[in-house]
């Protein structure tokens, strides 16, 4: 699946549900499907500075895509790294790089989160976009 299929789908699955509370609720259930993260990569490198609760980021280059795995100690925002690794797992340097990550916007994800959770997702996206610039 392409980079804008993967948004569109979170687009698609967003509006399925009209209340804000079905959104969290659909997010934590994200968060729930995230793969095991190693304990060991849990470390002040990997811990994505910004965010009000701890969330951890990793990435692996193979075959010129990069695959994020992440995980975080809070539910809702488990669901929001989710949410990103999801779609940008797979993409390349490039794809991750030109792209404006303008699919939160259309969902209403940043207008809907408290002060600081928006301060965190805003943090994970830079970090996604450093490391896709930085490798």
């Amino acid at each position: 699946m392409s980079l804008e299929e993967r948004k569109q789908q979170v687009i698609d699955d967003f509006s399925l549900y009209d209340e804000w509370l079905d959104k969290y609720a659909y997010l934590i259930d994200l968060g729930k499907n995230l793969a095991p993260f190693p304990e060991e990569q849990k470390t002040e490198d990997n811990q994505i500075k910004g965010c009000q609760s701890r969330v951890w980021l990793i990435s692996e280059l193979r075959d010129g895509c990069l695959y994020f795995q992440a995980d975080s100690d809070a539910v809702i925002t488990r669901g929001i790294i989710s949410l990103l690794v999801g779609v940008y797992s797979g993409c390349t340097r490039e794809e991750i790089s030109a792209d404006d990550f303008g699919f939160l916007e259309e969902i209403g994800l940043k207008e809907n989160l408290s002060p600081t959770r928006a301060n965190g997702l805003v943090s994970m996206v830079e970090r996604i976009k450093e490391m896709a610039k930085n490798g």
